[in-house]
């Protein structure tokens, strides 16, 4: 069986990381990560706290896009195609099908996450200008826009010379270059100073909270896979948009009424509660994050995973494929 789900689970990564709008939308993301910084500076108040609102909540909506196309592109096109019925008809459960088609969905989703962090990491790194005289982070540009064009040239290269898979290449190049760019810049400071590691590198709070993010992003993508073993693309991207609403503002609709009234009660307790994967007001306000609190969170998160999947399965058990 484990054979059987982790070739299902590596098809399905490379498919999806081989969709045009993968790509797309991860160059959507990484372009905003970097506007976000000039979007910054319009506030009356501390512009790094808006910086980091701004790059998380930027890397939540980018995730909602990724599971919602990728998860349509992956499995109802395979079935509206019937190409499902050439691993269905073998001996594959369905219910393994399904897990095979997450893990692969994730891997692809948390390679993207990754990569839209770092570029988080480099924007909160540079700051923002607060004058026109305030100098450039010459490290941060050097290694991060630096590497991401080298590595895109390579790629292109390589797919003309070589005939490899642009969007792959650019992936498996870009991901340890920008890596180990973040980390070079961070012994440095803007005017190319020696200075220590963690003075320079990202706060470990953002990692945390992080975190969070991407088990919030795991969850809509359980919901997105399971709303594509019945619905079309644009339906399971407003079932996801649906989730991720209400779930954000549960504690306050649904939670505020769930001791009056026996439905907003029954609504509270079984929909996703997103707002939990939220920590943006205590990095504003200077709170510390307990790594408990994000352990638990995650434990929660997967349980809503598990749960989402059943549904998920039990709808694909009886989608007629033939």
């Amino acid at each position: 069986m484990f054979a059987k789900l982790y070739s299902i689970a590596a098809n399905t990564f490379v498919e999806t990381v081989r969709q045009p709008l993968y790509g797309a939308l991860l160059i959507i993301t990484v372009l905003l990560m970097i506007l976000n910084v000039g979007l910054a500076g319009f506030t009356l108040d501390d512009d790094d706290k808006l910086l980091r609102d701004l790059g998380l909540n930027t890397l939540l909506l980018s995730g909602l896009f990724l599971a919602a196309f990728s998860a349509t592109g992956v499995l109802t096109r395979e079935i509206e195609n019937k190409t499902v019925l050439s691993v269905i008809s073998k001996p594959v459960g369905r219910p393994v099908f399904i897990l095979g088609k997450y893990a692969g969905l994730i891997g692809a989703l948390l390679l993207a996450f990754y990569i839209g962090f770092v570029v988080l990491a480099m924007c909160l790194r540079h700051k923002v200008l607060q004058t026109s005289a305030d100098p450039w982070d010459m490290p941060i540009i050097v290694f991060g826009f630096g590497g991401a064009i080298g590595s895109l040239v390579v790629a292109a290269l390589l797919n003309y010379l070589r005939e490899y898979e642009f969007m792959g290449t650019a992936l498996a190049i870009v991901t340890p270059v920008l890596t180990l760019g973040l980390v070079i810049a961070a012994f440095f400071d803007p005017e190319w100073n020696p200075q220590p590691f963690r003075q320079g590198f990202i706060n470990p709070q953002m990692i945390l909270a992080g975190l969070l993010v991407m088990a919030a992003v795991m969850v809509l993508a359980a919901v997105a896979l399971a709303a594509s073993t019945r619905l079309g693309q644009t339906m399971t991207l407003m079932v996801c948009t649906f989730v991720l609403v209400v779930g954000l503002i549960s504690d306050y609709v649904l939670g505020t009424h769930a001791e009056t009234s026996t439905i907003a009660s029954a609504a509270y307790r079984l929909h996703p509660n997103l707002s939990v994967y939220s920590v943006i007001d205590a990095l504003n306000n200077d709170i510390h994050i307990p790594v408990a609190y994000v352990g638990k969170v995650c434990l929660y998160a997967l349980l809503q995973i598990l749960a989402v999947l059943m549904i998920g399965v039990a709808l694909f058990q009886r989608r007629e494929v033939g």
